[in-house]
């Protein structure tokens, strides 16, 4: 039925997806050619159009748009706001099928945002380039209908991302790029097998066509789903499978850090909703179990670790272990209320551990160190940074009014609703997980910020500099107003998550 929606090739909102693509790619091509001294203007112009581009989409959105209900009965499921679907390989029955819709949306303006306020904030020639390119893989993972599209994008990232952290990173980069690329590897022979495994079965790789109660064989689906949820666990990364990631933050340049946690994770958490679950809702409610308690260890594991840490980076690498726990346990209800938890809460998590890792960027940058034990007072040597430093903290934690309070409450809740001993029981540890992430961040709150300030805290500069605020301000207001106002995110994601889920699943 969805074929009967397209609408004719290259309207103006098409080409739209296609500039999305092309222009980052122009801008990386641009930036590689020209003198290093125009770097960052070239990188950060063709990032800010890039950015400009990807809030443009929801002019598209149709007129039934509700930002907060949807009664099932009152029509046909939401479809995307813009879809291109172009023969590509025909002899193969490949299609360059984009589009975008409530739930991939979100994503594709974090990312913009994010790799704009990178390019402004960095110097460096090949840095720049690289930035862009990565740009090009997360967006189009995020715009990607057809699973072999979506595949290829998915390993753009790769060797740019190998780049940067060996290229620009610290002193042990070599050996975290390496182990960067050995885990993502893996995962991605794990996610093409199993791709195929859908693709050979269904006889098409077509997510629309694929998404929703499915027509495939429950044991297909249950080898499907293991496959795809184990390669995008990698990615997320999600517990037990998390060991390169602190590894990876600790070496990476500010920036490098930055897009690793503000989108490149989410490609894996965004696969995760809308490829495993989306293609093998049956598979996925046979492992919804298993899901719900690695879950719940990865957020009591990555609590227990950040409360031993002595390291910023590393701190806030662990950090995310747990919050991805609160993703995946929303993720795991298969509910349209828990996965409204899990999107909110990528969304979160890219703004508010961005804007973390640009501030500890900043103070091992200047301290030359990030050790908890020789960086104290920086109330007193850099009020500025200790007031940003403290409200990002702050917003971490789950603190209610601040963005990352909706998704770590509404997977619990979610958990609730599911009902039975199981979830309650994981209902309750995730809640107790809350409750030591708090502990951890207050925890380097006092470390950092209080106390007699030591000689490394002095030679932080008093005052931000103008491209500090500029990379920093618009986290800072978007945890604001996603925290006062969730229905930016998730506004129109009802539909396509009750398209997702199937008919009769839990409100």
């Amino acid at each position: 039925m969805y074929r009967d929606y397209v609408e004719p090739a290259w309207s103006a909102p098409q080409i739209l997806l296609i500039a999305l693509l092309v222009v980052p790619a122009l801008g990386a091509l641009l930036v590689a050619l020209l003198p290093a001294a125009r770097t960052r203007l070239v990188a950060t112009a063709f990032a800010a159009v890039t950015f400009v581009l990807s809030v443009l989409p929801v002019l598209a959105r149709p007129d039934e748009f509700s930002w907060f209900a949807y009664d099932p009965g009152d029509g046909p499921p939401m479809l995307p706001w813009i879809e291109l679907d172009l023969p590509w390989v025909t002899s193969l029955r490949l299609e360059f099928h984009l589009g975008v819709d409530g739930v991939s949306y979100p994503l594709i303006v974090l990312t913009g945002l994010l790799t704009l306020l990178c390019c402004a904030y960095t110097k460096k020639k090949g840095l720049a380039a690289l930035l862009l390119v990565l740009e090009v893989g997360v967006l189009g993972t995020f715009l990607a209908l057809d699973l072999i599209l979506f595949f290829l994008f998915f390993e753009v990232v790769l060797l740019p991302m190998y780049a940067v952290i060996a290229g620009w990173g610290g002193a042990n980069r070599r050996a975290a790029a390496r182990k960067f690329v050995l885990y993502t590897l893996a995962g991605s022979v794990l996610l093409l097998l199993g791709v195929l495994v859908v693709v050979t079965e269904a006889g098409t790789g077509d997510l629309v066509t694929l998404t929703g109660p499915s027509e495939l064989p429950l044991t297909t689906q249950c080898i499907a789903f293991a496959l795809l949820a184990l390669a995008f666990a990698v990615k997320a990364p999600l517990w037990p499978l998390h060991t390169w990631l602190p590894d990876a933050h600790t070496e990476a340049p500010t920036v490098g850090s930055v897009i690793l946690a503000g989108v490149l994770l989410k490609m894996g958490t965004y696969g995760l909703i809308r490829v495993a679950v989306g293609v093998a809702p049956d598979g996925a409610a046979w492992a919804s179990p298993v899901l719900g308690i690695l879950a719940t260890v990865a957020i009591i594991a990555g609590a227990l670790i950040c409360l031993r840490q002595t390291e910023l980076k590393r701190l806030i690498a662990y950090s995310s272990v747990g919050h991805m726990g609160f993703v995946l346990l929303g993720v795991a209800t298969l509910s349209v209320t828990g996965i409204q938890a899990a999107l909110v809460g990528n969304i979160a998590h890219g703004l508010i551990t961005g804007l973390l890792f640009f501030l500890v960027g900043a103070i091992k940058d200047s301290a030359g160190t990030g050790s908890l034990n020789q960086l104290s007072g920086l109330r007193e040597t850099a009020p500025r940074l200790a007031g940003l430093l403290g409200f990002a903290a702050i917003a971490s934690l789950g603190l209610p009014g601040l963005a990352g309070f909706w998704g770590e409450a509404f997977a619990v809740v979610a958990a609730v609703q599911r009902g039975g001993p199981l979830w309650l029981t994981l209902a309750v540890v995730a809640a107790i997980g809350g409750a030591l992430t708090a502990a951890y961040f207050l925890r380097l709150l006092r470390r950092v910020t209080h106390g007699p300030a030591t000689p490394e805290a002095h030679t932080l500069p008093p005052a931000v500099t103008g491209i500090q605020w500029l990379a920093w301000a618009p986290l800072v207001l978007l945890t604001l107003a996603v925290g006062v106002a969730p229905s930016l995110v998730l506004g129109d994601t009802i539909q396509p998550l009750i398209t997702l889920l199937g008919v009769g699943v839990q409100p």
